[in-house]
């Protein structure tokens, strides 16, 4: 369909909420929600991230949003649109150069996805221990051409859904990804589940230790709500510039928020019963889905099946992501040169940017070109920490402070109101959430990032 202008729209609300919730679900739900929740105390981790999912979260995801549906301009330029200033530009330009160094890094990630897809299609770990399997893990990782090849492949696979532009691209596949990913989730969960001493990794998971409950673990969990949200990085305010004006933005969000928290809770329904069930370690840090899990996997019953579900699963989700990453910086490309060049050009050219980049960092990674490394780490690790630590949060407390404070009556304009009276109580929550309790939680996770706390 078309809105403003030649803006090319979703064509069902439905569309709207699946590519949504595409663009959240991604390896921060199945990778790395599980080790941290391992790290951090189960439970007590789960208990506090669902907590800032609920008043961090879900206002910066309704802003963004709002900020894209009101001003229909992509993240380059909506800012400017909404305040109809310059001085907002920047946030355009830090929105676009977040998201391609943090492409650089995630799609090296999702090579390691289907570098593992490969193995497992394969049998090519079978018979391996944990300690094997590390020793494998590191072998993989320095191995250039595989790393270049497993990584170029999602870039390209992305670039081919958006060629073929917003509705029969990114909404078509969304509506077939999104449904098999939950349906491939909840049979795998199912069938973990069977396990004998798998009801010890549930207790694990939905126990709550409040002794666990420290400041880290409350840091923790507000960064990985930051992280698995995909929220700071304007994601959502393109595709909410495509949502109809029909659609209700704020059960939008919260369908969005709930079909993202269950893909996480599912992953941690899926990986705690098993690991406990064979008696390993749920702490293991960000190896516990590449080394801990085939180790796992091959232990149940019907393990090749089970080895090429659960990295299917990492593949999908990883590529639900990749496409809201890329059309991000396409869109912003086409509106930024006013249409002269056009979407498939444009696509053309993210790609071959992106895949520069990510042939950098592994080449950074592997230790191929030492010159390739700043401060003694290499890229790969100094992206990780650069996007997470200081660059996310930064383009949500901005974001945050120009809905909140800087822009009020543009912000309390687009901020929806409830004709209901029992509702009336959402529009000053809401404001008061964007005011004071979403810059003052995201200042805290800076300095403690920055270990200043």
């Amino acid at each position: 369909m078309k809105e403003k202008g030649s803006h090319t729209g979703f064509s069902s609300k439905a569309g709207v909420v699946l590519a949504a919730a595409g663009s959240a679900v991604g390896l921060g739900n199945i990778w790395k929600f599980p080790y941290e929740a391992g790290e951090n105390g189960g439970g007590a981790f789960l208990i506090v991230y669902l907590l800032c999912v609920l008043l961090f979260g879900m206002p910066l995801l309704t802003t963004e949003f709002l900020i894209g549906r009101k001003s229909r301009k992509t993240t380059f330029s909506a800012f400017r649109e909404i305040s109809g200033s310059n001085r907002w530009q920047w946030m355009g330009w830090w929105s676009a150069v977040t998201i391609y160094i943090l492409m650089g890094f995630y799609f090296v990630v999702t090579g390691w996805c289907f570098n593992y897809l490969y193995e497992a299609l394969f049998n090519l770990y079978a018979g391996m221990d944990s300690a094997e399997l590390l020793t494998h893990f590191a072998a993989n990782m320095s191995d250039t051409p595989r790393m270049i090849v497993c990584s170029l492949v999602p870039v390209f696979l992305t670039a081919a859904v958006l060629w073929r532009g917003v509705n029969q691209g990114i909404e078509r596949l969304s509506k077939i990804l999104m449904p098999l990913l939950l349906v491939m989730m909840i049979v795998m969960a199912g069938r973990v589940l069977m396990l004998d001493g798998s009801n010890t990794g549930m207790r694990f998971l939905f126990e709550i230790d409040f002794s666990r409950i420290t400041p880290t673990v409350f840091m923790k969990a507000a960064g990985q709500c930051f992280f698995s949200l995909s929220i700071g990085l304007g994601l959502l305010i393109t595709y909410g510039s495509y949502m109809p004006d029909s659609q209700n933005v704020t059960m939008t969000s919260l369908q969005v928020v709930v079909l993202d928290t269950l893909v996480a809770l599912l992953a941690g329904v899926i990986i705690f019963p098993a690991v406990f069930a064979f008696g390993f370690d749920p702490a293991e840090g960000p190896e516990l889905v590449f080394v801990v899990l085939p180790a796992v996997l091959q232990n149940m019953s019907f393990a090749w099946f089970s080895g090429v579900l659960f990295f299917l699963l990492l593949c999908i989700a990883a590529i639900t992501s990749t496409i809201s990453l890329m059309e991000v910086e396409v869109a912003a490309l086409t509106e930024f040169s006013n249409g002269r060049i056009n979407r498939r050009r444009s696509v053309l050219i993210t790609t071959a940017v992106t895949s520069l980049l990510v042939v950098v960092f592994i080449l950074s990674m592997t230790g191929r070109c030492p010159s390739l490394r700043l401060f003694g780490r290499d890229l790969f690790e100094l992206a990780d920490g650069l996007v997470t630590t200081f660059m996310m949060p930064l383009g949500a407390l901005s974001m945050s402070l120009f809905a909140g404070w800087f822009m009020p009556s543009k912000s309390i304009e687009i901020i929806p109101r409830s004709r209901s009276r029992f509702k009336r109580w959402l529009r000053p929550v809401f404001v008061f959430l964007l005011r004071w309790v979403v810059p003052l939680a995201i200042l805290f996770i800076f300095l403690n990032g920055l270990g200043v706390l």
